[in-house]
């Protein structure tokens, strides 16, 4: 991979009777996001025959980390958050990483865009830090979540009912816990983008 880069460089050959053939699927990144959990999901949306989007809260490219000490690589924004449209896109992924998930929360306009693709219906795919920005846009209460240890006293805060389990489904909303439970937030994000 170069040094900037979209997560993957490959264009999908898959055929049209893939689940996400036509589909759009946006990620919402800036700086610090756990790289593991933007790469990981975007490479499952290409194989499934989806286009990712890297939409990001300023234009240029995002720093991606491992953990929350180790520079890894580089990767180039699609669009800013603020010019996206939610209504183009089959569902969103919010990947995690403390900072990352920490400067995206308070981001009026991506608040709105998570509300938006969430009010339509589509899913919102959270995983580890990340659902401090579904707390942010105010889609927690009564639902049943889970996330990185640390947010989930938040979440019962925000009213959200919270499990420790790989992987919890609750309508629209898709949540993991830690880049181990990727296997799991991939495959669910395949199947509820691509219903």
């Amino acid at each position: 991979m170069n040094d900037t880069a979209n997560p993957v460089n490959t264009i999908s050959d898959t055929p049209d009777t893939a689940p996400l053939a036509g589909r759009k699927v946006a990620f919402i990144a800036t700086r610090g996001v756990e790289q593991s959990e933007l790469t990981r999901p975007w490479e499952a949306v290409v194989a499934a025959g989806g286009t990712p989007h890297l939409l990001s809260l300023q234009a240029g490219t995002v720093q991606a980390m491992e953990g929350d000490w180790e520079h890894a690589e580089v990767f180039d924004v699609d669009s800013t958050v603020a010019d996206a449209d939610a209504e183009a896109y089959a569902g969103l992924v919010l990947p995690g990483g403390t900072l990352n998930a920490d400067a995206v929360r308070g981001d009026e306009d991506v608040k709105e865009f998570v509300r938006a693709v969430h009010a339509a219906g589509r899913p919102v795919a959270a995983i580890c830090h990340a659902p401090w920005v579904l707390i942010d846009a105010g889609l927690v209460e009564g639902r049943t979540l889970t996330s990185y240890e640390s947010v989930r006293l938040d979440l019962q805060h925000a009213g959200a009912t919270v499990k420790d389990e790989e992987l919890v489904v609750d309508g629209n909303l898709i949540t993991s816990r830690t880049p181990d439970d990727l296997d799991a937030f991939c495959a669910a994000v395949v199947e509820h983008m691509g219903a």
